[in-house]
């Protein structure tokens, strides 16, 4: 069987390459909807709200816990 080649597009040049890059990176950017202010500090406030409530949790659980198996350890 005869082999046949397939003729691969020439590779383009890297200077091309990096400049596409940066037209669709700025075109990417362009897309983006930024939040405002106001509502980023409300999302800031919740999330660390939310991080000390499940601090808290955590932190309950984990003294019920080992305070059960002190509890234990002292029957044996």
């Amino acid at each position: 069987m005869a082999e046949t080649k397939t003729n691969k597009p020439a590779k383009t040049p890297f200077k091309e390459r990096v400049a596409k890059f940066f037209r669709e990176y700025k075109s990417e950017i362009k897309k983006i909807s930024w939040s405002s202010r106001a509502q980023t500090l409300n999302n800031t406030w919740a999330v660390l709200v939310a991080s000390v409530a499940i601090a808290v949790v955590i932190a309950v659980v984990d003294l019920g816990v080992s305070r059960g198996i002190q509890w234990l350890g002292n029957l044996i």
